[in-house]
């Protein structure tokens, strides 16, 4: 079987650096015996911290990062000299990737490109003697130990950001619609399970603009007990304000074949029923205006349907129409 180079769950093990300690420390030179303190401040731990990539579409370059370590604050010294701060560490991810702080549940969320946003705080430094100087406590014998970092195992999690997400069976023409509306390239034979990772494209629109489509995995009946590719890849269509249905023209009960896939998307997220629907009947250019009325008849009333052809481009620019219009309804 061929080895996938899309990884969208992993877990590693993270720790922010700890606080340099205070210097204990009191001025001493050949000018001067008993001068006071002078003890500096410890630097601050390295964060760790995630930034957006929008190169980056997998996580598959963290797949051997079993442990992260940002480096420790250096200690203070003397003539109120603070240490250096610990070097950060930053993770680069793709576009709509949800981090998971196994230890106190924390989420964070990268959306933009160059977004940074804290996973674990560095140890703050400890304060020098200089600090704790009184009138009555001239010369203080305390400083203060720098705090530790925090450390945990992190989920990382990718939800790929589409504006449309294809949804349908197996071999119901997902991946060649794919392939002719946009440049995207996926694998498309005549067996069912041909796209087994998340595929995305960018399709070209009016007056250069463009918006994005991914096609899942195909889901079956039953994908809810696990069986075919179960809910692996679903969490994708969280992000898709649009979802359009493909469903092949020779199918046997279109309406029917439509209940499944929304029935299963009901099962892993009720949610996903709050989206706009939209209905393409594929593999069409054999269809002749009786059969085209015969399938409407079983189609949902209330959900915009066309029908298609990738293999002669037959309603390929009124899809595009539709999907553009419904994106801005839903912006």
């Amino acid at each position: 079987m061929e080895k996938s180079n899309f990884i969208d769950l992993i877990k590693i093990f993270c720790r922010s650096g700890h606080g340099g300690a205070g210097s204990r420390h009191f001025l001493r030179n050949k000018l001067t015996a008993f001068g006071g303190p002078d003890g500096g401040d410890g630097g601050r731990g390295g964060h760790i911290i995630l930034r957006g990539n929008k190169n980056l579409w997998t996580l598959l370059h963290l797949r051997y990062y079993k442990n992260v370590f940002a480096e420790n604050g250096e200690n203070g010294s003397k003539n109120n000299c603070t240490g250096h701060d610990g070097k950060d560490v930053i993770i680069e991810v793709p576009l709509g990737t949800i981090a998971t702080v196994e230890e106190d549940g924390q989420k964070v969320e990268i959306l933009e490109d160059g977004e940074e946003k804290i996973l674990l705080k560095g140890g703050r430094g400890g304060q020098g003697n200089s600090h704790f100087a009184t009138p009555t406590n001239q010369a203080p014998q305390h400083s203060q130990p720098g705090e530790a970092g925090e450390e945990s195992f992190v989920s990382l999690e990718l939800k790929v950001l589409a504006d449309v997400g294809l949804v349908g069976f197996p071999n119901a023409g997902k991946s060649t619609l794919l392939s002719v509306i946009t440049a995207a390239k996926p694998k498309i034979a005549d067996y069912a399970f041909t796209t087994l990772t998340p595929q995305l494209g960018m399709v070209p629109y009016r007056d250069n603009k463009s918006f994005c489509v991914a096609d899942l995995p195909g889901i079956i009946e039953g994908a809810a007990e696990g069986k075919g590719l179960g809910y692996r890849f679903l969490r994708h269509i969280e992000r898709n304000p649009v979802l359009l249905f493909v469903i092949p023209a020779d199918s046997k009960d279109h309406g029917e074949e439509f209940k499944i896939l929304q029935n299963e998307l009901k099962e892993y997220n009720p949610e996903l029923l709050d989206k706009k629907f939209l209905i393409a009947i594929s593999k069409s250019d054999m269809l002749d205006e009786e059969l085209k009325e015969a399938i409407e008849k079983e189609l949902p009333a209330n959900i915009p349907h066309i029908f298609i052809s990738s293999l002669t481009n037959r309603g390929l620019v009124e899809l595009k129409d539709m999907l553009w219009d419904e994106l801005n309804d839903s912006a």
